[in-house]
């Protein structure tokens, strides 16, 4: 199931927008497509990302893969519970296994991002 009322990349990030600031995490596609998550490494709080950049790694135990900015701006926040409990990735990845918050350094850094429907059919569910 792909949620309504959040913004998809082609990277298989999901971005929640809250005013300025952005909520983002991986799909539930791409938590599948991973497998079990052992190990996430995120961006330090206050760091500066550009749209696109790989901003930390995802562990599984299938394979390592980066993780891309969905926007650009500064990292706000991101989710301590997932350095004791990657797996959280796993059984909620649009809830408590969000990856970053990020204030973002503009409206049209969201411009690019696609709706749930055009992510359906990008990954062949729509």
């Amino acid at each position: 199931m792909i949620p309504d009322g959040l913004k998809y990349t082609k990277t298989h990030e999901w971005v929640r927008v809250d005013g300025t600031e952005v909520t983002c995490g991986i799909t539930d596609h791409a938590q599948s497509e991973l497998g079990d998550v052992v190990f996430v490494e995120l961006p330090e709080k206050g760091r500066v990302i550009k749209r696109e950049e790989a901003f930390g790694t995802i562990e599984s135990v299938k394979a390592v893969s980066d993780l891309y900015a969905p926007v650009g701006g500064t990292v706000s926040d991101t989710n301590r519970l997932l350095g004791e409990t990657p797996e959280t990735i796993n059984k909620d990845p649009y809830g408590d296994g969000w990856l970053v918050k990020i204030s973002i350094s503009g409206q049209g850094e969201l411009e690019h991002l696609m709706s749930a429907e055009e992510y359906g059919k990008l990954i062949g569910e729509g």
